[in-house]
């Protein structure tokens, strides 16, 4: 008996032991994997509010990536396509070629601010402009019919807002405008669409070419209040309120984040601006 629960005593040290043994191996396997593949990113994560886009305005250098912390001129346009801070825009509009001012708004529509941006709209009789994202339009083609139907202008914001399009192929540009175009034409089959705006404003010759060649006119801003950095109602009223001036482009977001804060500074800024100028939906004839 004596042997016996040697015998039994010594298997259940190498059991143990060889257990000990394949844990460790298996917890430094698991520290040689990397927790996420790298791969390509277009700026776009999902979560339950639907895509949010890291990538938003910025000053970078044309076709990349914009430099976080720096925004692109928001005055001074000569009308040469190249703004007082240097920016080449490669002929992209900043203005809305009147004294009228523009209303611009970026990355919807979303089922949770676009109603709410729209029946603001409605509520002080204004039309805008909406810089549609094509995923957001395909999966949600009750709100393209909707801002339609209330008079304001469509705008191609490409498909997955990928700031870096503009230094992609040709084809690649052209695939993606078409496909953006596509979403918004099967929730509005007549819906004109001659404005593209770029993600980030990382306007490159190449994607001012294309969005030309498929007859859109290239869309800048001239006034940002950063709402997409979520600075607050009070911050994002104050900024268009001071900046806003005849003629001025202004960059909103109804999508892509929590836009609570825009929503709420519409309602500030709304009795203001239409007080001191005519607003305007840009025109579907820009020629």
């Amino acid at each position: 008996m004596t042997r016996g629960n040697s015998t039994v005593r010594a298997a259940g040290i190498v059991t143990v032991v060889v257990a000990a043994l394949l844990g460790s191996a298996y917890a430094l396997g698991r520290s040689l994997v990397p927790d996420q593949v790298p791969g390509h990113s277009t700026g776009a994560t999902t979560n339950a509010d639907g895509p949010h886009y890291a990538d938003q305005p910025g000053g970078g250098e044309p076709g990349g990536t914009p430099s976080a912390g720096s925004g692109p001129a928001e005055t001074g346009q000569d009308g040469t396509g190249q703004d007082a801070g240097g920016d080449n825009l490669f002929g992209a509009h900043a203005t809305s070629g009147s004294r009228r001012l523009a209303l611009t708004f970026d990355d919807g529509p979303d089922p949770r601010y676009t109603p709410q941006v729209l029946a603001t709209l409605r509520e002080f009789d204004v039309r805008a402009t909406f810089c549609v994202v094509g995923e957001n339009a395909q999966n949600h083609p009750d709100l393209i019919q909707a801002i339609v139907d209330e008079g304001h202008t469509l705008c191609n914001h490409s498909w997955q807002h990928d700031v870096g399009l503009g230094a992609r192929s040709a084809d690649a540009i052209r695939s993606d405008l078409l496909r953006t175009n596509e979403a918004i034409r099967t929730a509005v089959p007549n819906a004109p669409i001659v404005w593209y705006r770029q993600p980030g404003g990382a306007w490159t010759y190449p994607v001012v070419t294309m969005a030309r060649q498929l007859g859109m006119t290239p869309l800048h801003w001239s006034v940002d209040p950063s709402d997409w950095e979520l600075p607050g109602a009070s911050k994002i009223t104050a900024t268009v309120l001071t900046q806003a001036a005849p003629g001025s482009v202004v960059l909103l977001h109804d999508a892509g984040g929590n836009r609570q804060g825009t929503v709420d500074a519409l309602r500030r800024i709304l009795p203001d601006l239409t007080a001191r100028f005519e607003l305007e939906a840009l025109p579907t004839d820009p020629t």
